[in-house]
C-alpha cells in the first residue's frame, strides 16, 4: 500500500512538473506572438516613414526644377519680345535692311531630365539583410601590458555595415562561456573598424572571453563564436601585515598616514606570480625610516610585469623588488639584494635607479607611471617609463 502511494505521489509530481512546463511554454508562445506583432507594426511604421521622407525629397526636387524652367521661359520670352520690338522700329528701306536673328532660342530641351539610372536604383530598393556573422582571428589578437587587441573579419565584404558591437567577459575557465559565469558581459558599442583595443584592464583572471557582432542601420547579426584569450593574470595586492605603521595600506594602494601625502598608488599585475602566505600582522612590520610595504606574492619563476601609478604631489617613493625578504630597518635599493626606481620630489625632481646603496640618475621627464619587468630565469630586471626601457643597476 505504501509503495502504491509512493508511486502515485511520484506520478502526481511528474504531472505537476509537466503541467508547469506546458504553462511556461504557452506563456513563452504568447509573449513571442506579442513581440512579433509589436515588431511588425514598428517595422511597417518605419517603412512608411522612410517612403514619406523619400517622397518629400522628390517633391522638393521637382519644385526646384519647375521653378528653374519657369525662370528660363520668362527670360527667353523677354529676349524674344525685345528682339521683335527692335525689328519693328528699324526703317525697312533697301539701304537699311538688316538680317536680324533672335539671340534667344525657343528650344527648352536642355532642361529635360533622364531618371533611367535613378529609376533602376529605386527599383533595386529592398529590405536590409541581416549582417553576416564575424569571425575573430585568434592568431592576430594580442595581449600585452594592460591591453588586449581583438581582430575580426566578415565572410564577405558588406558596405551596409554601420558598426560592430564587442562583448568581453573575464573568466578563469578556458573554452566556451559557461552558463553560470560569475562575471557579466561588458559591452563596447559603435566600433567602426574590424579591430578594437581594450585599454586600462586589470588582468585578475586567467582568461578573457570575446565575441563580436555586426550591425547595419536596421538590425544586428549573430554573435561570433566566443574566443578565449589567456591573460596570464593573478591578483597582485599589497600585504598590510608587512607595512610600516605610518603607512595606510589597501589592496592596491598605499598612503602616508600621518600627513596624508600620497606615496605609491595602484600596482597592476600582468603575469602570474605564485602567491606567498601573508606574514602575521606586526611580526615583520618595517620600522624606523624603512617606510616599506611588501606585495603578497612571491616571484620564483617566469616573466612578471607590474606597474605603479603615483600622485603628482608625492614627495618621495620607491618601487622595486628584493631577492630575499627585507629586514625591519632595510630600504629598497640600499642592500645588495634589492633594486628600485626612486622618485624624489622635495626641492628638485629627480628619478634614480638604486641598488646596493648606489644610485644612477635617469635623464628623463617624470613619468605618469613606472612599469617593472622581471625575467626570473634569465635574471633580467628592467623598468619602463615614457616609452623607454632602462636596465636597473647590476
Amino acid at each position: 500500500m505504501d509503495d502504491q502511494k509512493e508511486s502515485l505521489k511520484k506520478i502526481i509530481t511528474t504531472l505537476a512538473l509537466k503541467n508547469e512546463e506546458i504553462q511556461n511554454f504557452i506563456c513563452c508562445l504568447k509573449q513571442s506572438l506579442e513581440n512579433l506583432e509589436a515588431n511588425s507594426n514598428r517595422v511597417q511604421e518605419d517603412l512608411e516613414s522612410e517612403f514619406s521622407s523619400l517622397h518629400a525629397v522628390l517633391d522638393e526636387l521637382k519644385e526646384g526644377m519647375v521653378t528653374r524652367i519657369k525662370q528660363e521661359r520668362a527670360s527667353r520670352t523677354y529676349e524674344l519680345q525685345a528682339a521683335k520690338e527692335i525689328k519693328d522700329s528699324v526703317t525697312m528701306a533697301p539701304a537699311f535692311r538688316l538680317s536680324l536673328k533672335a539671340k534667344a532660342s525657343d528650344s527648352m530641351n536642355h532642361m529635360m531630365v533622364d531618371f533611367t539610372h535613378e529609376r533602376s536604383m529605386l527599383q533595386a530598393i529592398t529590405f536590409l539583410p541581416v549582417p553576416a556573422t564575424p569571425e575573430i582571428h585568434v592568431a592576430e589578437c594580442q595581449v600585452f601590458d594592460n591591453t588586449v587587441t581583438v581582430v575580426w573579419t566578415l565572410p564577405e565584404p558588406d558596405s551596409k555595415i554601420d558598426h560592430y558591437i564587442l562583448e568581453h567577459r573575464r573568466t578563469n575557465h578556458d573554452g566556451p562561456p559557461r552558463a553560470r559565469e560569475d562575471y557579466p558581459w561588458m559591452v563596447v558599442e559603435g566600433i567602426k573598424e574590424t579591430e578594437y583595443t581594450l585599454t586600462g584592464l586589470r588582468f585578475d583572471t586567467r582568461y578573457m572571453t570575446f565575441r563580436v557582432k555586426a550591425c547595419n542601420k536596421a538590425v544586428a547579426g549573430e554573435f561570433s563564436e566566443p574566443v578565449t584569450l589567456e591573460t596570464h593574470a593573478f591578483v597582485f595586492k599589497l600585504d598590510a601585515g608587512s607595512s610600516h605603521q605610518n603607512l595606510k595600506v589597501e589592496d592596491l594602494s598605499v598612503e602616508w598616514d600621518s600627513s596624508g601625502g600620497k606615496v605609491a598608488v595602484q600596482d597592476i599585475p600582468m603575469m602570474s606570480p605564485k602567491r606567498a602566505p601573508s606574514a602575521r600582522v606586526g611580526r615583520d612590520r618595517f620600522t624606523a625610516e624603512s617606510y616599506t610595504v611588501l606585495g603578497d606574492t612571491m616571484i620564483d619563476a617566469g616573466q612578471q610585469y607590474w606597474e605603479v601609478r603615483f600622485d603628482k604631489e608625492s614627495k618621495a617613493f620607491a618601487a622595486g623588488v628584493a631577492l630575499r625578504s627585507l629586514g625591519r630597518f632595510d630600504q629598497l635599493g640600499k642592500s645588495n639584494a634589492s633594486w628600485c626606481i626612486h622618485l624624489n620630489n622635495w626641492l628638485q625632481q629627480s628619478l634614480t635607479a638604486k641598488h646596493n646603496n648606489k644610485a644612477r640618475t635617469l635623464d628623463c621627464p617624470i613619468p605618469d607611471r613606472i612599469g617593472i619587468y622581471c625575467n626570473y630565469e634569465e635574471g633580467d630586471l628592467s623598468c619602463k617609463y615614457d616609452k623607454m626601457t632602462k636596465i636597473l643597476p647590476q
